[in-house]
């Protein structure tokens, strides 16, 4: 896991591999179980003699790969077995409600195997929660953070996404798993980016600041800004001011 996390962001452009740490029953205990999920731009037979020289612990085998193309491939990261017709992208989902919490850090060192087993203990707490460690590298860190306004580039190693999920309705309920989301939340802190501590824009979170509705603070917005923007956080303040100037947006 540790080894993973250091090779990931080195290994070529047409790869893809994503950690995915959750928790589940087995033989009536609850631990954490890590899957592995990638991606590759080719043929499988180029894919396994690169595996299994980076990363020889998974024990990557032929039968553990399947072949489809591009588009089939947007319904498989949607959640549905491999196969499902692409025709399913033009339907509207209806599944049961649920409700869910989401957070995000970004991973500049590699975590030390404390840290993991305390990270598994956290998790164990939750229950309901699934991790997306997403590696960077590639073509991502072939840009400087000021070319875009994305600014998480070279010196990132992976990306955590944090997902908690209930379907109980009520606010109490509500309450409970969003404390538990902070907790897990605050004892990551050894472990991440630090001063500021960044967060993936797609990924709002309201507990790291939001400006209150129908006004517009700089102080207010710098604060959650510069996590999510760096130092382009100027440069989109700018452009507001130009483009926006009586706050229409």
């Amino acid at each position: 896991m540790q080894t993973s996390s250091v090779q990931s962001p080195k290994l070529p452009d047409n790869v893809f591999i994503r950690a995915q740490p959750i928790v589940i029953s087995n033989k009536g205990k609850k631990t954490v179980k890590v899957s592995f999920i990638g991606l590759f731009l080719g043929q499988s037979d180029k894919l396994l003699p690169l595996m299994n020289e980076s990363f020889p612990e998974l024990g990557l085998q032929q039968k553990d790969c399947f072949q489809i193309s591009w588009i089939e491939s947007t319904v498989f990261w949607g959640n549905y077995p491999v196969g499902t017709p692409i025709n399913v992208l033009l339907e509207r989902p209806n599944g049961s409600v649920f409700f869910f919490k989401v957070k995000s850090d970004y991973v500049k060192e590699s975590i030390p195997k404390q840290g993991l087993e305390s990270l598994w203990q956290m998790m164990l707490k939750v229950e309901k929660v699934m991790l997306q460690w997403n590696p960077y590298g590639g073509r991502m860190s072939q840009f400087s953070e000021s070319d875009t306004l994305f600014p998480h580039r070279a010196g990132n190693l992976f990306l955590i996404h944090y997902w908690i999920h209930w379907s109980e309705e009520g606010s109490e309920i509500a309450n409970k798993y969003i404390d538990l989301s902070r907790k897990l939340y605050e004892g990551m802190a050894p472990f991440v980016s630090k001063s500021p501590r960044e967060a993936f824009q797609n990924y709002r979170d309201l507990d790291i600041g939001a400006n209150l509705p129908n006004k517009t603070s700089f102080q207010t917005a710098e604060v959650f800004g510069r996590k999510y923007f760096r130092g382009n956080f100027d440069r989109l303040v700018r452009v507001k001011t130009a483009v926006d100037p009586q706050n229409f947006f």
